[in-house]
């Protein structure tokens, strides 16, 4: 939230939300937008209030969302309160939905475990730093498995996802995935970058020390690529980058924007070598009991919410965040001075071939035969590649065809 007296302050933000309610300061703050000013949110929250407690609701969801806010959903858009609104709206109030973010109920890697616990109903967080508490999620960090985010989108949409991602977190994991953004990790690296040439090759990056999230796969790759992959909580990474206790951080361009982390980024190199998937998933037992009707509902926010993301987080790193070349002025990286590291395809190329499963076959194979078994057989890794490559590999994200997975 801004602090100038033009906006809305977080002290102003508190008061609002004790007099209405958080989620729906929350949701009338989604509503308006970095325009808001303390009188317009005060009354847009005082009408959400009221809207959404005009009836009794059949259910009410705890929605974990990890570290996001109001503030930084702006940067990042993944989708989590237009979820929690279009259900509520969707649902004429017989779903209400709590939404806790900012890390008040759980974060990055508890919020899976609370789900399927039943501390929170809904949860959003990374799918690599839920592997730990839902280890089917790793299947979608085979290196260089996707070629684009709209490769990522394009798989998210297919019916064949359905098999490949969702029946086995549903048999395994007791959780229904409903909708995600998409970007491709790099190595985000730190200060002590900030006066070396712009990386232009794989063989600049070997031997640096760079932060790992909660994925198994995507050490293998690390690994293999030299980049020595350290384990640092997520909340302790800023110092690290900025102290040069780590050379980077494995993650992607929004997230270095939303959590604050620009300032100590000097050099986002885009090596596109496994997801950034910000998903939202609902604990099965709870979505079960909505029945017919409301599992419907929940289903058609989700399709919603998955056509939101995709349009407006492509905006969003073109727009606010500047993860591209050229970069936009005025954007978040261009005012910190990141500059943006585009690798060759000659170079990526050589990326894959140092580390992914089709070329390197033998580091995947313990883990490969794992997913394929949970995943009632299917060659996970094979199929979901195929599926990746079912579009052009030039096609922007914007373009890629919604539909609806769960029908087919």
């Amino acid at each position: 939230m801004s602090d100038n007296s033009n906006g809305v302050s977080r002290r102003d933000f508190m008061k609002v939300s004790a007099g209405y309610g958080m989620t729906s300061t929350l949701l009338a703050a989604g509503i308006l937008g970095a325009g808001a000013t303390l009188p317009s949110l005060a009354i847009a929250a005082a009408e959400t209030q009221k809207k959404r407690y005009a009836m009794e609701p059949k259910f009410q969801l705890k929605f974990g969302a990890s570290g996001f806010n109001e503030t930084n959903l702006d940067i990042q858009k993944s989708g989590q309160l237009f979820f929690a609104r279009d259900l509520e709206e969707r649902t004429d109030g017989e779903i209400r939905v709590e939404f806790i973010g900012s890390n008040q109920i759980c974060g990055q890697t508890s919020c899976v475990k609370k789900t399927q616990q039943g501390i929170v109903d809904i949860f959003s967080a990374s799918t690599q730093n839920s592997a730990g508490g839902a280890p089917y999620l790793n299947v979608l960090d085979y290196a260089y498995m996707f070629p684009s985010r709209a490769a990522q989108y394009h798989f998210l949409y297919s019916h064949k996802s359905e098999a490949l991602l969702r029946e086995p977190l549903r048999k395994r994991h007791n959780l229904q995935f409903l909708f995600s953004h998409c970007e491709l990790r790099g190595l985000q690296m730190g200060l002590k970058w900030e006066d070396k040439p712009t990386i232009t090759s794989v063989e600049q990056l070997a031997g640096t020390k760079n932060r790992v999230t909660g994925t198994q796969l995507g050490r293998i790759a690390m690994q293999l690529m030299e980049l020595n992959p350290v384990p640092v909580a997520w909340s302790e990474t800023l110092d690290a980058l900025k102290t040069g206790l780590i050379d980077g951080a494995e993650t992607w361009m929004g997230a270095v924007a939303y959590a604050g982390m620009a300032p100590v980024v000097s050099q986002a190199v885009d090596l596109k070598f496994f997801c950034g998937t910000e998903h939202t998933a609902i604990n099965l037992d709870v979505f079960n009991k909505l029945g017919s009707k409301l599992q419907n509902d929940v289903m058609e926010s989700a399709y919603a919410a998955q056509i939101f993301t995709q349009g407006m987080n492509e905006a969003a790193l073109f727009d606010i965040v500047g993860g591209t070349v050229p970069q936009k002025p005025g954007t978040i990286f261009a005012e910190n001075n990141v500059r943006v590291a585009t690798l060759s395809d000659a170079e990526l190329r050589k990326a894959e071939e140092m580390c992914s499963p089709e070329f390197v076959p033998a580091p995947w194979e313990k883990w490969r035969e794992r997913l394929n078994g949970w995943s009632g057989g299917h060659d996970t890794y094979k199929e979901i590649y195929d599926i990746a490559r079912e579009i052009p590999k030039d096609m922007s994200a914007v373009n890629v065809k919604p539909q609806r997975w769960w029908r087919g």
